[in-house]
């Protein structure tokens, strides 16, 4: 109980302080979660809503593959992304891996499937009524898409929360393609596994609540968001 309240303590501190070191591996994290998440949601929003609303021959094996994907172990996606962008590589010739650049792919890759999945999800649960009567008042399948996605948004925000949660506390995928380099590409749950790895648990320890206070306060506004518009309908 003292190491927990020790750690406490110290996050408390080191924000309160302003530690560069700290907060330059906090502000890193939300970069690279912010940037995946923009990502996934610019291109897995249309897909999660063009599966919704099409019918076409290997969809249910698309959809199939969404859900699997969304239980994928970031590990192996993360051996996935830093095979392709190692030297010999595929990718290669880009030089990105152990970069920012390199983590916000394999973040991507793991939020896009979240994000897809859920979209879908939302938006069949739309009554059909709804989607024929807007076409019956002769809207045309993008401002369908448009219209529908403001009557989901409400679960919609649930798919942002939850590929947000998948990214911020994600370490291994970030570890295989980021390096875990200080001042370069650590981030707060690589930072943790090496305090932890080096006994240093006090220090894991504030890191932990520092992460934790940031994952709550992101999701804290988010939810805020979603119950107002809850409210509105």
């Amino acid at each position: 109980m003292h190491l927990i309240l020790q750690g406490v303590r110290q996050a408390f501190e080191l924000l309160i302080k302003g530690d560069a070191a700290t907060y330059d591996i906090a502000l890193r994290s939300l970069e690279v979660a912010a940037a995946a998440l923009a990502i996934a949601l610019v291109v897995g929003v249309p897909l999660g809503g063009a599966l919704a609303l099409s019918r076409f021959p290997g969809r249910r094996f698309l959809v199939v593959l969404v859900n699997t994907g969304m239980g994928a172990p970031p590990v192996a996606v993360g051996l996935i992304v830093a095979l392709f962008l190692w030297r010999t590589g595929p990718l290669g010739g880009l030089n990105i891996i152990y970069t920012v650049r390199a983590m916000i792919i394999a973040q991507v890759l793991i939020a896009l499937p979240i994000v897809i999945g859920l979209t879908l999800a939302a938006m069949q649960q739309l009554d059909e009524g709804l989607r024929l009567q807007i076409l019956a008042l002769g809207a045309g399948r993008w401002r369908l898409f448009i219209l529908l996605l403001r009557e989901a948004r409400v679960p919609l925000l649930a798919a942002v929360m939850a590929a947000f949660g998948a990214v911020i506390s994600e370490v291994g995928a970030v570890m295989m393609v980021g390096g875990n380099i200080e001042g370069q590409t650590q981030v707060l749950t690589t930072a943790i596994m090496q305090d932890t790895s080096m006994g240093d648990f006090a220090a894991a320890l504030a890191l932990v609540v520092i992460l934790l206070l940031l994952a709550f306060s992101t999701n804290y506004a988010m939810t805020l968001i979603q119950q107002r518009g809850q409210k509105a309908t």
